[in-house]
């Protein structure tokens, strides 16, 4: 089981200099990757709240937002060698989808093939909605949006005729360095969600479950692949676990889970290179 971890900062008051560091840290160490989330605005008002905190609101502080993902792991890329960089995840029904295929496309070109695009469809209505799109299809525009991505990533030439996007015998260059193509991680606990890591993902990553938790969604994932002809050694199975989840390793490693994502929170000034160092060396066999 190989071991990273995802990053918790706001910015401004996380300091670049503060990311810089973890990367760094996380690279000299041997550690597998390091992942960022996205949210690209923050409301004070919202019709469904943020699954991942009892009160239903984000933790940030005022003044605070979420720094752009892309940004960050071009800046970080600059100061590493063997680190991945992945986004868990990013919002693919509220971005235009060519200009998604371009930055990552040209993130795993600058990279040397450091890359993998977390997707998922989000919960934020208002979001979505600021960002010109409708909440009601936002899967089926996910779904899209995947295939004219993998199309301007595979193809010499696109042309692409569908319901919410359209591409004429257009060329988008450069072409990921990985192949078939930067490699797609599907999040999400939804029937949807796994219906689409089925017949998209290279993988498939959990928030937040713990071992038991994590056992059903894949007796469920395992139900998805099945109906796509694919089993779960066509994937891989990434988890970044809650809080008592990073304590309970090895029995996500008996899950067959094949990355294991503890949360660093550059905000509380929290160091754990030491602790994911650990783990790197209990389960590098």
């Amino acid at each position: 089981m190989k071991i990273g971890a995802f990053a918790s900062f706001f910015a401004p008051s996380t300091s670049p200099e503060a990311v810089g560091h973890l990367a760094r840290s996380l690279d000299s160490a041997g550690l597998d990757s390091l992942w960022f989330g996205e949210h690209v605005m923050l409301f004070d008002e919202m019709e469904f709240g943020y699954p991942g905190t009892p009160d239903g609101r984000l933790p940030v502080p005022d003044g605070d937002g979420v720094p752009d993902q892309a940004s960050i792991i071009a800046y970080l890329a600059g100061q590493t060698t063997h680190l991945r960089f992945g986004t868990g995840i990013s919002l693919i029904p509220q971005r235009n989808p060519i200009y998604t295929a371009k930055e990552f496309a040209t993130l795993d070109w600058l990279t040397g093939g450091r890359i993998d695009l977390g997707v998922g469809v989000g919960w934020c209505k208002e979001e979505v909605m600021a960002c010109g799109y409708e909440w009601s299809d936002r899967g089926e525009r996910c779904d899209e949006a995947l295939d004219l991505m993998k199309q301007l990533w595979t193809e010499p030439v696109t042309t692409h005729n569908g319901k919410h996007f359209s591409v004429k015998a257009a060329r988008m260059d450069p072409k990921p360095v990985q192949t078939p193509h930067v490699p797609l991680i599907i999040g999400g606990y939804s029937d949807a969600a796994l219906r689409r890591t089925a017949r998209y993902g290279h993988g498939w990553l959990g928030f937040g479950l713990d071992p038991a938790m994590t056992e059903g969604m894949l007796s469920r994932l395992d139900a998805a692949l099945a109906e796509e002809g694919r089993t779960r050694d066509d994937i891989e199975i990434i988890m970044m676990p809650g809080a008592e989840g990073a304590d309970a390793a090895a029995a996500f490693a008996d899950l067959g889970v094949d990355r294991l994502l503890p949360m660093i929170s550059l905000d509380t000034g929290e160091d754990r290179t030491d602790y994911l160092t650990e783990l790197k060396q209990q389960f590098s066999g």
